[in-house]
């Protein structure tokens, strides 16, 4: 008697295959986490509790923010940090530009200053502008200008040379990075179309070295606000001496120096939300799909909530 072997073996084939057992994830524990939470708002807990403990005097803060004496000193802050700005972005990118010339005089030079300014700190820098009436009587440039170099030398003028030329210095570091960014081919092929050198500057390799500027110049611009205060030393009326003024006259130092501290912030505040916008523009021809704006984020949480269709358009 024979037994076919090969039709025995076969599974039924109505029975499906059994499946495969659920696998059970266990998340990870992240016990750090919690730890570190904890921590951080116990220590924030002890300094709020430390403040609301304190002989401040926080009725006085809304009752000085619109002082005359304070805002004047804002407006002055405003004023040296937008010159210095300018003074250090266009001779930042006359600097830049000197060091990657070929001429090794103009290069050398360009150099010198950056390694003079950036090795030394802006407060000595601003002391030495202040005091070089000691070695100096006159300032002598015939035949345009001759005065004392008391009179001349004004404490403005201190603030905005210290603060200008030092900020030149890491402007020309910035814009060369942002030159060297471009391509190489982006040059030579502008040159064998026929442009000359400041034409391919102006028109193919400033457009596309500002995605890489323009970042870090707007945290120099929010640097500088903050580094205005040092011109205190020169004697210069800012929002930092305007404070002291204040808190001296009134009695309330602490309070004063703390509204300085809250006006900072909000300046700091809008110079962060306008550079967003700003680095958000030129990136426009790098990324293919813009990242959303937190205007339009919120347009799109209402139109959900209300059930309406979400049109996309600038903000």
């Amino acid at each position: 008697m024979s037994v076919d072997i090969d039709k025995q073996a076969d599974p039924p084939k109505d029975v499906p295959p059994p499946l495969p057992e659920p696998i059970k994830a266990i998340p990870v524990r992240h016990y750090g986490r919690w730890i570190a939470a904890v921590v951080v708002i116990g220590v924030l807990a002890l300094l709020i509790r430390a403040f609301a403990t304190g002989k401040v005097n926080w009725g006085a803060i809304p009752d000085y923010l619109f002082n005359a004496d304070i805002l004047k000193g804002l407006g002055n802050t405003l004023l040296i940090t937008v010159l210095s700005m300018i003074i250090g972005v266009v001779l930042g990118v006359v600097l830049a530009v000197m060091r990657q010339s070929k001429n090794p005089v103009t290069s050398t030079i360009a150099w010198v200053y950056i390694w003079f300014f950036r090795g030394t700190p802006v407060y000595v820098q601003l002391f030495l502008w202040f005091n070089l009436g000691l070695v100096f009587q006159y300032i002598d440039i015939m035949p345009i200008y001759k005065d004392e170099w008391s009179d001349f030398m004004t404490p403005f003028l201190c603030a905005l040379l210290g603060l200008g030329l030092n900020e030149a210095a890491y402007m020309a570091e910035i814009c060369r990075a942002g030159l060297n960014a471009v391509d190489e081919g982006q040059t030579e092929a502008a040159h064998a179309l026929g442009m000359s050198h400041g034409k391919t500057l102006r028109r193919i390799v400033v457009p596309q070295a500002m995605r890489v500027i323009v970042p870090p110049t707007g945290n120099e611009v929010i640097n500088m606000l903050k580094t205005s205060s040092l011109v205190i030393a020169v004697q210069y009326y800012d929002l930092l001496q305007a404070a002291q003024n204040v808190g001296r006259d009134s009695g309330v130092v602490v309070e004063m120096l703390i509204l300085a501290a809250a006006w900072y912030l909000i300046a700091t505040s809008v110079l962060s939300v306008g550079q967003y916008y700003l680095e958000r523009y030129y990136a426009r021809g790098a990324s293919r799909q813009l990242p959303t704006t937190p205007l339009q984020r919120l347009r799109a949480k209402l139109s959900a909530g209300s059930g309406r269709p979400t049109t996309g358009g600038a903000a």
